[in-house]
């Protein structure tokens, strides 16, 4: 037997452990943004279908650049964005973090650096490690903002040749203005990444970058799948971007890297894609109503424009969530000092996480 000491493991990996947050068996699970509403029996029934009609196919390789799939997404942010892009200008792969790392592998590398703004995502600088991309950050603003000038000083200071832009942001929930990812698009040499996994949910009049891809060829925006339309385990994200993107990312990845399977149920989801955001409407007026309950009762809130809220400040965070857990409601302990992530879940959820919450900081 032998064990990682005896392999001849890369030294920058020893000492880590994988990304991953905890998987407990309790019965309010608030902690990974998952979307609560499981897929209608209307649209199981969508995806046995869809895999039924690919089973018999099975035999021969997929189609290795999901065409039919990118159809149906850029016909999805037509109706949905009201923006109109060429197929060519969209990708697909299993989940928006295989997608951020083929954008990592294609722009990235030694030699090179990604710019962040903490907190953020903490897979980020994962991304980075793998693809032997140096990672640096500045700090994000008291509210978790960006000032445009403080990032425009930062992208002239470091010179990144990827610019990581979250918004809505993970773990703040902080939603960008177009002003600040024109800035930097005008700041840098490199391509500007927005990742906008959560979309869906923020607030109305909050603007997606999507609509300043015509202008701005180095720029790119990242969605899931996973969230809104609550594809978590199907593992499917896309890139919108110029052509020129989408034929560089074209270049690193994996041949058949989408399954059959997974290109047939993401497109069987697409189809039903009005039944699918009424459940975000619903988690979007439970966040707000979670926002409102929780500053009532003194707790400072971050705004947000995703399913999940940072709530904090407290001076024993761990204290607070093993309370939580103790009580049978399970959060995220991460993002800055002092807060929690909480993501939003039914109302019967968020009922036991209010009662839990008050009985641990009572």
């Amino acid at each position: 037997m032998v064990d990682l000491d005896g392999l001849p493991l890369r030294a920058d990996l020893r000492g880590q452990r994988p990304y991953g947050a905890p998987q407990l068996d309790v019965p309010v699970r608030l902690n990974v943004n998952e979307n609560p509403y499981p897929p209608s029996a209307a649209l199981v029934a969508d995806l046995a279908a869809a895999v039924a009609a690919v089973g018999g196919s099975l035999n021969r390789y997929p189609d290795r650049e999901a065409r039919a799939l990118r159809t149906a997404l850029g016909a999805y942010l037509a109706r949905q964005e009201g923006v109109t892009l060429p197929v060519e200008g969209l990708w697909a792969a299993n989940g928006s973090n295989e997608v951020m790392l083929q954008l990592l592998q294609a722009f990235g590398g030694p030699g090179r650096c990604a710019l962040g703004f903490a907190p953020t995502y903490s897979m980020y600088p994962d991304y980075c490690r793998d693809t032997f991309t140096r990672y640096v950050t500045v700090d994000r603003e008291p509210d978790f903002g960006i000032d445009p000038d403080h990032a425009v000083a930062a992208v002239r200071e470091h010179d990144p040749s990827v610019v990581l832009l979250a918004s809505p942001n993970n773990p703040t929930g902080t939603a960008l203005p177009l002003a600040v990812v024109e800035a930097v698009c005008a700041a840098t040499r490199g391509v500007v990444v927005v990742d906008e996994a959560y979309a869906e949910f923020r607030r109305p009049g909050t603007p997606s970058a999507l609509t300043l891809l015509a202008d701005q060829p180095r720029l790119v925006v990242t969605r899931t799948m996973s969230k809104a339309f609550a594809l978590a385990g199907a593992r499917v994200g896309y890139l919108a971007a110029s052509p020129a993107v989408v034929d560089a990312v074209r270049l690193v990845r994996l041949p058949y890297h989408l399954s059959a399977v997974t290109q047939a149920v993401a497109a069987a989801a697409l189809a039903r894609a009005d039944e699918l955001l009424a459940a975000v409407d619903a988690l979007r007026a439970e966040r707000d109503r979670l926002v409102t309950w929780l500053r009532d009762r003194g707790h400072d809130v971050a705004d947000s424009d995703a399913n999940f809220v940072l709530v904090g400040t407290f001076a024993d965070r761990h204290a607070v969530w093993q309370g939580l857990l103790d009580r049978g409601v399970l959060v995220r302990e991460t993002g800055p000092v002092g807060w929690l992530r909480v993501s939003v879940g039914t109302p019967t959820e968020m009922a036991a996480f209010r009662s839990a919450l008050e009985e641990v900081t009572r």
